[in-house]
């Protein structure tokens, strides 16, 4: 649920490859993905591996050899959401005997053996650091038998895989940085699902948004679990590049190259890269900061590792060095032992920091979680509901309000296509990543930079005419 747009909102797509292989076996392949961004870049490597051993995509799953699911784990829904589509997937497989079903990520490790053994929903799972394995585990389904690669790795990073953009509008696009967590918040499964944290060589990430740019690509979102905490260095310890590091380092490919990156932990966010965002105009002002809680006693029993205060004076911080920099948010309602005086405190912090977006859920207990082993999930659903509601209506308020702020002036937005009503109207992001709409002029077109004037907006997109640059 969540207030605005952004990418990580997504729940659920297929995503295909326009282009087929060069060397096509004549067998196809489907990939749909659920979660956050993660996930879907990963279905790029996926897809670039699949590629190699001459599959073609498809955009019709009863016409694929081969269907994949990228999973979730995080939020209950969608879990279901996939349990859902495999059953309809194993009803297209009593027709076609040789489809192969397979699960992909998070929730490929946690329910390995449910999905295998118990409810012979799928032929092959695969964890999030064994997919250089598929070329093998296809084979073992080929050959007969169900197959399975769940082992977490220290060191993979895919760093040498070229992703296949899929689904791509040739103008944006994201890039991993970096793989896994250390950050064990009770709530959350993903260190159990994608190891422990590694980041991947600076050289590449540079290489890959250098090619992207020059392939027409005109911004490039840097992805992590955990950005903040990304550190690389060279076996003899004589190159060390820290996250404000990296941001520079992508940043000066060109000025025409736009530069966003998710996710930062409270925690780890420093005034070096904030510093760094403020340097560089190319890089957005536009920070996702979860916060989960306003109150302290559930950060600590989330073990977020932070307190209020702490919390706050990072948003101090960001106000002070980035003057209008966006933020957007994680809330989580009716954790473990949440009282309405705690829940109060979450409503007062996000009138503090007043979100230009957030992404606001009941709490569900995920299996396996520390929360869950520890703390009983004791509050009623129908507080969780209202409470979740109050946050809702809260950030419906405070996202109007901010984008409010931006009528009148000039917004410098890429233009990623059409509006998604009109084809009449071009849309695209400022620096805030608010959505604008406006009259498509053609003198412009997608991949460019246009000057528009906020002249409107509703709760969630600006609109405006594109005014001249001078």
């Amino acid at each position: 649920m969540l207030a605005g747009g952004h990418d990580e909102a997504r729940q659920g797509e297929a995503l295909l490859l326009e282009t087929a292989p060069l060397k096509h076996n004549g067998r196809k392949l489907y990939i749909e993905s659920y979660g956050c961004a993660m996930n879907f870049s990963d279905s790029e490597i996926v897809a670039s591996i699949m590629t190699d051993m001459g599959f073609q995509t498809t955009a019709n799953y009863k016409e694929a050899d081969v269907v994949f699911i990228n999973t979730c784990s995080i939020r209950e829904n969608a879990e279901q959401k996939v349990r859902n589509r495999l059953r309809e997937f194993g009803a297209v497989k009593k027709q076609n005997r040789g489809l192969i079903v397979g699960v992909l990520g998070c929730m490929a490790e946690r329910l390995k053996a449910r999905f295998l053994e118990e409810e012979k929903l799928v032929d092959v799972v695969v964890g999030p650091d064994s997919y250089r394995d598929l070329p093998n585990l296809i084979g073992t389904v080929d050959d007969g038998n169900k197959a399975v690669n769940v082992l977490l790795s220290r060191e993979e990073t895919y760093a040498d895989i070229s992703p296949v953009r899929l689904n791509s509008n040739g103008i944006t696009a994201f890039v991993s940085i970096m793989r896994g967590c250390d950050n064990m918040c009770s709530f959350c499964v993903v260190p159990f699902t994608r190891g422990r944290e590694r980041s991947r060589d600076p050289h590449s990430i540079v290489q890959e948004a250098r090619d992207l740019f020059n392939e027409g690509y005109r911004e490039v979102t840097l992805l992590g679990q955990n950005v903040d905490s990304y550190k690389w260095s060279d076996e003899a310890g004589t190159e060390r590049v820290n996250f404000a590091g990296l941001l520079e380092l992508v940043a000066l490919i060109s000025p025409e190259l736009r530069v966003r990156f998710s996710t930062s932990h409270p925690k780890d966010i420093t005034d070096e890269v904030l510093f760094t965002i403020a340097k560089h105009e190319n890089i957005c002002n536009y920070i996702h900061l979860p916060v989960q809680s306003g109150n302290s006693r559930v950060l600590d029993l989330m073990n977020r590792t932070y307190d209020r205060e702490w919390y706050m004076e990072r948003v101090s911080a960001i106000r002070r060095i980035i003057p209008e920099c966006a933020i957007s948010t994680d809330v989580i309602t009716g954790f473990c032992t949440e009282t309405e005086e705690e829940h109060q405190e979450t409503l007062s912090m996000m009138d503090y920091v007043g979100y230009d977006f957030a992404y606001m859920f009941m709490y569900s207990e995920r299996p396996g979680t520390l929360a869950a082993k520890r703390y009983k999930d004791d509050i009623p659903e129908d507080v969780k509901l209202r409470r979740l509601q109050e946050v809702v209506a809260k950030q419906q308020q405070h996202s109007h309000e901010r984008l409010k702020l931006q009528l009148g002036k000039v917004q410098k937005v890429l233009i990623e296509g059409f509006s998604k009503k009109s084809k009449q109207h071009y849309a695209g992001r400022n620096d805030h990543n608010a959505m604008v709409v406006f009259p498509v002029n053609e003198k412009y077109k997608p991949g460019e930079y246009a000057y528009v004037l906020a002249e409107e907006c509703t709760t969630a997109t600006l609109l405006g005419t594109i005014v001249d640059p001078s």
